[in-house]
């Protein structure tokens, strides 16, 4: 005797059935998700910029306080001689 198939089949929607989150959520709650969203890039895009400046800035104390041996350990004797 076969066995029968214990699972039960579930229904499976087409695609007209199938509603998408924008269909969904209220308009007006879709709004302030896309308000929040643009405010979080921002933020990160912001936050991004003032890392990079940071760094920047560091490099540049680091360079203004070099000590003459560690310049003549970077350059070495490449420098033009004058």
């Amino acid at each position: 005797m076969a066995k029968k198939n214990s699972r039960t089949a579930t229904p499976q929607k087409s695609e007209n059935e199938k509603a998408t989150l924008s269909e969904a959520l209220d308009n007006n709650v879709l709004l302030k998700l896309k308000a929040a969203k643009k405010e979080l890039t921002a933020k990160i895009e912001a936050e991004e910029a003032e890392h990079r400046e940071k760094l920047r800035r560091e490099r540049l104390e680091r360079e203004k306080n070099k000590s003459f041996a560690e310049l003549l350990d970077e350059f070495g004797d490449s420098g033009s001689k004058f």
